[in-house]
């Protein structure tokens, strides 16, 4: 039985596995991260990343604790995992021997309180760091890993069967056990879908946010607004000319009231 447990399991490890593309991708600051089941793309992730940490330091005087901030992105080279379902998704994204690891945790949910339609969101976020890695932690104070996680997260709220896409920066707070401090997650030039995936490693019609759309309402705005210039101008014109050849028709009443006498 066991022997049949670990077989079922090495199988099940088989059918999931995590791809890293970012070197399809001309932006060197953005990953793309894809979790396939089965031989077919399940879940994929394309942003720009970055995290800002704060972590203690030992003053000068060798007694009082100050707040630094560690400022970094996620890199392209990183390592993926994932599990894929029909309801909740997560993609598990490790770099510098785990000394980082970023989980996000996906979930489909019903209607019932969404005007009816099915959408998927982004339910929790988990972000472990070890503040021991001196690249970007520089004279820590009792270095160590530490978790930092969100609580009863809802954001990325996309309809179902749809990617999520997003030029603007998306920014999530975590709390860290490292004294309740708080890091920043954000990302931006996002692309993200994790259910419903119809093609291998093609997402499926977009879904834009909401700063994207007020942006592209603005650029398109002054071109609305000179387009109703232009047909107001036009049918002005038109009233104007309809006036002249209306009026040029009717007998004309001399001003000249000398004109009076002669008729």
């Amino acid at each position: 039985n066991k022997l049949s447990v670990l077989i079922l399991s090495a199988v099940l490890q088989a059918e999931q596995e995590g791809e890293n593309l970012s070197g399809l991708s001309n932006n060197p600051d953005k990953a793309i991260f894809a979790v396939r089941e089965n031989g077919t793309t399940c879940l994929m992730v394309e942003f720009a990343a970055k995290f800002l940490v704060p972590y203690d330091v030992l003053a000068l005087n060798g007694i009082d604790l100050i707040t630094e901030q560690a400022s970094f992105t996620l890199p392209r080279n990183a390592e993926i995992e994932g599990k894929c379902g029909s309801t909740e998704s997560e993609i598990h994204i490790s770099w510098k021997n785990n000394a980082y690891v970023l989980r996000i945790y996906f979930s489909k949910v019903g209607g019932k309180f969404i005007c009816g339609i099915e959408v998927w969101k982004i339910s929790k976020v988990q972000f472990v760091y070890d503040t021991s890695e001196t690249s970007h932690f520089i004279n820590a104070y009792n270095p160590g890993k530490h978790t930092a996680s969100t609580h009863r997260l809802s954001v990325l709220v996309t309809p179902a069967g749809r990617s999520y896409v997003c030029t603007a920066q998306q920014t999530i707070t975590l709390i860290s056990s490292d004294h309740q401090k708080g890091v920043t997650f954000s990302m931006y030039d996002i692309q993200i879908q994790p259910f419903d995936i119809a093609s291998d490693f093609v997402f499926s019609s977009t879904y834009k946010c909401i700063t994207d759309q007020r942006e592209h309402l603005e650029e398109i705005l002054p071109l609305i607004l000179g387009v109703i210039l232009g047909l107001a101008i036009v049918i002005m014109l038109t009233i104007y000319h309809f006036h002249l050849k209306l009026t040029a028709n009717q007998p004309q009443i001399p001003r000249d009231r000398s004109m009076y006498k002669n008729m």
